[in-house]
């Protein structure tokens, strides 16, 4: 859900940019009917969705890593430690750059998350932790996965607001 919406939040944004997801469990899988239920509710057609193991090698191609969970985001950074300072929650990143301001249009991404990425620690990345998290819907009823589209599409739009401010 969370690549379907945040394709549609920068498309909306006209913002030209590869958006790809992946998890920790083996990849091959389509999406939840309820998933693609409620996202066709809101537009979204995530029905050729097929998942994806997350792996080294995209991670070395993304220029931000985003984890639903500290779980993800830590996986990703065992995966490629190097690249721990672009790889962060939605939420961490939404919160960190609550503190710090957001991106000045002509700063590049790399150096902006470097920014954010100030004064992390692996640790923080610990357990788990619903300021961090958003909770996976699946095998939960079709209100959950409503609530869980609802937070996503928050959460991503003020990403998508953080990454790439006006003018677009």
């Amino acid at each position: 859900m969370a690549e379907g919406i945040l394709k549609a939040r920068l498309a909306e944004a006209g913002i030209a940019a590869s958006v790809s997801s992946a998890g920790l469990i083996p990849g091959g899988m389509p999406a939840t009917p309820a998933a693609v239920d409620v996202l066709a509710a809101r537009g979204i057609d995530i029905s050729a969705h097929e998942s994806r193991q997350l792996a080294a090698d995209q991670i070395d191609r993304a220029e931000v890593v985003l984890g639903m969970t500290r779980a993800h985001a830590r996986e990703a950074v065992v995966l490629v430690p190097g690249a721990f300072p672009r790889i962060f929650t939605v939420k961490e990143l939404v919160q960190r750059a609550g503190l710090s301001g957001g991106r000045v249009a002509d700063q590049p991404i790399t150096e902006y998350l470097a920014k954010l990425a100030a004064g992390r620690r692996l640790a923080d990345l610990l357990g788990s932790d619903p300021y961090d998290d958003i909770a996976d819907p699946i095998g939960q009823p079709r209100k959950v996965y409503e609530a869980t589209a609802a937070e996503l599409d928050e959460w991503l739009g003020r990403v998508v607001d953080t990454l790439w401010p006006e003018p677009r």
